[in-house]
């Protein structure tokens, strides 16, 4: 808590708090600070307090996610490494005026033309957090931060405006504020006592650079997307005496593509956890390297994955997607790991699908620099307790609500955020709701003609709307 002169101040902000994030979550409609306030029960209340609460930071959202992560670190084994996902987003807007809010590219056109659209740029990093059961993996956010970009100067603006322009803006890189959330996790897995315990980070390839390669904190093993076309090289031979300068680099080896395509180097099958069921991936590793992106003391190994071919339905031809090539700073990591770690990556994308989608992440009308931070990072820790209770309630199997009678379900399939919130609105509201009687259960038929009027159902709307 920072901002409240007394511990009556400190206590009115941890109940808005605890007001508003289980209203984050229920939440019907746009997930704006009015609709917020009016679910907690407070509609006719002031409303500044609850606008100062996030424009003031009168509460540190690291503190709640600090929570979370203990408690992931506390369920994986300690021998284990803690497998966290990092991968920037979009959260799109309409104002201009609101603080870092700027034309970004827009990840939803087509490849053939590049849109632009406005919104603010969000970092996250997600941790792995494992069941009794493969399915059950979910990565959960600990980490969510607001990256701005710096405002362009006018055209009238002089040379010293644009000289610190253009440093501010080398400072706001994506990958930069990345190396700066791996090195604080880093520090906070320290401070807690987990400094023997390894942090596996896996990013696609827009951290695979030389800016997050070459300062990463010790203890830390990255795990990357690649060029196909990268040059790397193999290991200097010993020196056998001779003077000079002592060789960094060895011979040139394949390049991840022509590791692919080499038939010196057989495929190798490797069981891996993917949508829904193991598959038996086909991949070719080649290790120790180096690489000029990385440290000249850091050996690498390269992984290449053959694309894996699908049907678009039971009859339809087998379709191939695109060989992924990997870079993982740890050699001697066993190959299962690095691939399912990476495959594992892909849950932060359904992450931000379901904060966005439907939990409404950026759609609150604040424009302040401080609320522009904190409203959507405590969304996203509420979503974080939520996933992280839903574990420990129910880690094997789902014990939300019976869906309906047309859906099916696998025993051993995770409930959705939809499920989750949908069994939350009704451990907060089924009391205040009048469930309806099974009066229809009549054994004696109606004897009138007419057509029978149907109430809508208010416990159906919402206990099975989606979130």
């Amino acid at each position: 808590m920072t901002d409240c002169r007394s511990a009556s101040d400190q206590y009115r902000c941890r109940v808005r708090m605890r007001r508003h994030m289980p209203a984050q979550l229920v939440c019907l409609g746009r997930h704006t600070l009015t609709a917020v306030k009016a679910t907690a029960g407070e509609p006719f209340s002031d409303w500044s307090s609850d606008y100062r609460l996030y424009s003031r930071e009168r509460f540190d959202p690291q503190a709640v996610f600090d929570v979370v992560r203990r408690r992931i670190e506390q369920t994986v084994d300690a021998q284990r490494p803690l497998i966290v996902a990092m991968d920037d987003s979009l959260l799109r807007k309409r104002g201009r005026k609101i603080h870092g809010v700027g034309y970004r590219r827009d990840p939803l056109g087509p490849p053939f033309q590049t849109n632009l659209v406005l919104g603010q740029r969000v970092l996250q990093v997600s941790a792995a957090l494992t069941g009794p059961t493969p399915s059950s993996m979910r990565m959960i956010p600990i980490d969510f931060v607001h990256v701005p970009t710096p405002a362009k100067p006018s055209r009238k603006a002089d040379s010293t405006q644009w000289a610190a322009y253009r440093q501010a803006q080398d400072r706001s890189r994506i990958s930069r504020h990345g190396l700066q959330r791996i090195i604080g996790l880093r520090d906070r897995l320290d401070k807690d006592g987990a400094d023997q315990r390894r942090l596996l980070v896996v990013v696609d390839g827009r951290f695979t650079n030389r800016n997050v390669m070459r300062s990463l904190p010790p203890r830390t093993v990255f795990i990357g997307r690649i060029r196909g076309d990268a040059v790397l090289y193999h290991l200097p031979e010993p020196p056998a005496g001779a003077p000079g300068r002592r060789r960094i680099y060895g011979p040139q080896a394949l390049t991840p593509e022509q590791l692919r395509q080499s038939q010196d180097h057989p495929w190798q099958e490797v069981p891996a956890w993917a949508c829904g069921r193991t598959h038996a991936f086909r991949v070719k590793r080649l290790r120790p390297l180096r690489w000029r992106t990385t440290s000249d003391q850091v050996d690498v190994q390269i992984i290449a994955i053959a694309p894996l071919g699908y049907r678009l339905s039971k009859q339809g031809r087998v379709l191939y997607r695109q060989p992924a090539y990997l870079v993982c700073t740890d050699p001697d990591l066993p190959l299962q790991e690095v691939l399912q770690a990476y495959l594992w990556r892909w849950d932060i994308e359904v992450n931000f699908r379901d904060e966005k989608t439907l939990l409404g992440v950026g759609q609150a009308q604040v424009r302040v620099p401080a609320s522009t931070q904190t409203v959507p990072a405590l969304t996203v820790a509420a979503y974080s307790l939520l996933l992280l209770a839903a574990q420990a309630a129910f880690p094997a199997s789902s014990g939300c609500l019976p869906p309906p009678k047309w859906r099916t379900r696998r025993a051993d399939q995770r409930p959705s955020l939809s499920d989750l919130v949908s069994l939350l609105r009704h451990d907060l509201w089924a009391d205040a709701i009048r469930l309806p009687r099974f009066s229809h259960f009549t054994s004696t038929p109606s004897q009138t003609m007419k057509s029978e009027k149907l109430p809508p159902s208010l416990h159906g709307a919402l206990f099975y709307a989606p979130a």
